[in-house]
Order: structure tokens, then sequence, then C-alpha cells
């Protein structure tokens, strides 16, 4: 494992995706990976290092992210992307096909600056799994500037993604609802920027305008709003400028918190060799879950 490090430190993407998946499998944890890598480096003031892009299924995420790669490649910055996937929950398997969106990679001027990876989410209770958390550390020790996460959507209840990045973006669609049932949304009030997607179709400025209004009767700084079209590219270049460039709306600070404390929990439970056994037991009614929470130790006796 050493040695695909060292080769991955060197360029290698060979070496690059087997580390990443030996990270996935457990294999090698994220302690032995930077201890060879080094550090990770920290960012600078109020610049970001990890941004998630999350909505709503079939708004247009996978090709308005293809869109905003080629204008960051084009300016010459490294982005990695780690595309979160869905995993059926009775077979484990994902489709993993977020890379047929995406055309950057097949640029030939632009593909060195971009780094794609799709990642299945498995056991993970939320839209992006732990594991993403130590692939983000890796790929920015490795000299990746940016590492983008797009999650697999939002939810009511869908705040994990702020748990890892340093910035949120949320991308909406037209005909989604008025402001009030956006807000619904859960994501969208942790927002630090929104894109709403498929500006050509009916609707979508009215949308965007409502969600405007929304934030303006919320607490805090009001996030920026801005219509794209990535079918058509318009305002693409001007949202990867904005979104570039992206301070915090200080909206998420708590959220963020609150999840990483979750998630804390989440992968306790979720590494524990214990778990499969305890599993069976819950279900066959030999142990109640104060109890596995226990044996796991997330609790302890007071």
């Amino acid at each position: 494992m050493t040695r695909d490090l060292e080769e991955a430190m060197a360029g290698s993407r060979r070496s690059l995706a087997r580390t990443l998946t030996a990270i996935e499998n457990r294999s090698i944890t994220i302690q032995q990976a930077l201890s060879v890598l080094g550090p990770v480096p920290q960012s600078q003031a109020d610049t970001w290092q990890t941004l998630a892009l999350t909505g709503a299924p079939g708004v247009g995420k996978s090709c308005l992210l293809d869109g905003l790669l080629t204008e960051w490649a084009s300016q010459g910055l490294r982005i990695a992307v780690l595309a979160v996937d869905p995993s059926s929950p009775r077979t484990g398997g994902a489709l993993l096909g977020d890379r047929v969106r995406m055309t950057v990679v097949d640029d030939e001027k632009l593909k060195q600056q971009i780094y794609l990876r799709s990642v299945a989410t498995r056991k993970a209770s939320g839209s992006v799994p732990v594991i993403v958390e130590d692939m983000t550390k890796i790929l920015l020790s490795l000299g990746w500037e940016r590492v983008v996460i797009e999650t697999v959507g939002a939810g009511q209840s869908e705040v994990r993604c702020a748990a890892l990045a340093d910035r949120i973006v949320v991308v909406e669609g037209p005909a989604r609802g008025d402001g009030i049932q956006a807000e619904k949304a859960g994501l969208l009030e942790l927002a630090d920027a929104v894109l709403v997607n498929k500006s050509d179709l009916p609707g979508a400025e009215l949308h965007s305008d409502e969600i405007r209004e929304s934030f303006e009767l919320g607490i805090g700084t009001s996030p920026p709003v801005m219509l794209t079209s990535a079918l058509h590219g318009d305002g693409i270049q001007e949202a990867a400028n904005v979104l570039l460039n992206l301070s915090s709306s200080g909206r998420s600070t708590r959220a963020r918190w609150r999840e990483r404390l979750l998630a804390h929990h989440e992968r306790k439970i979720l590494e524990s060799p214990k778990l499969d056994d305890l599993l069976l037991d819950l279900a066959k009614g030999s142990i109640h879950l104060d109890e596995a929470l226990h044996l796991i130790g997330v609790l302890k006796d007071e």
C-alpha cells in the first residue's frame, strides 16, 4: 500500500484510485495514509477547499457540474469530484453512472485538471457516506486544489453534507413549489448559494424570485441566487466565478457541527466489527437498542 501512496504522490491516477479504494474498503486507515502523504493543507482565509453540490433528483446537478468544471479547469484549477451514488438497500449495489454525464473528462486539454470518482453510499444513513471525508483528505493531501462532493439528492432532513463541506450549493429547478415549500427542503436554509437550473423552462425566474424573498424573511446573510441552464450554457460562467470565490453565509455553522457529532457516532457504529452480529440479535429481539449501543461503545455506563 505504501507503494501506491508514493506513486499517487508522483501523479499516478491508477495508484490514486487504488488508494481511495483501500480507504473505502477499510484496508488502510486515513491515519496510515496521511503518515505517508503528509498533513492536509489548510485553506486560506475565507477560501473553500470542499464544496457540496446538492439538490433534488432531476434538477440537472451532474450536467450543471460538468459546465462548472469546464470553466474551472479552463482557469488552470485542479478539481477533484466525489460523485455519491445511492446503493440498493437490499443488494448494496450502485449504478455509479455520474461520469456518463461528465463530458469534461473527455476533453484532451482539460481532463488532466479533473479527477472524478464515484462513491456508493453503502451503509451510510445520509446522502454522503462517512468515508467521503477521508477521501477528501487524501485528495487535498495529493495537491488537488478543490474537492466537489456531488450528493445523491436533498430531502427534508438531508443535511449530512454540511458536516463535510466548507460550502453548500443547492441546485433547484422550475416548478419545485413556492418559496415556503423550498424552505422546507432542509438544505436550502443552510445554503451558501442557490442555482436555479433549467432557466430555459417556464417558471424558473419566478421560482428564483420566490427563493430570494424567502431568504429575505429569514435570519442572516442572504446567499446569492442565480439562474443557469446546463443545456444551453446560460449563466454557467457567471455561476462558476461566483462559486469559486463564494464566502460562507454563516447559515450552516451549527448544523455542520451537529452533523459532525452525529457522523462521529455513525462511524463508530458502521465500523464496529460487532455490527452484523448485533443487527441479527436486534432482529431476533434478543437485545434492545440501548444494549447494542453499549456493546459498540457509543453509550457508556453513567
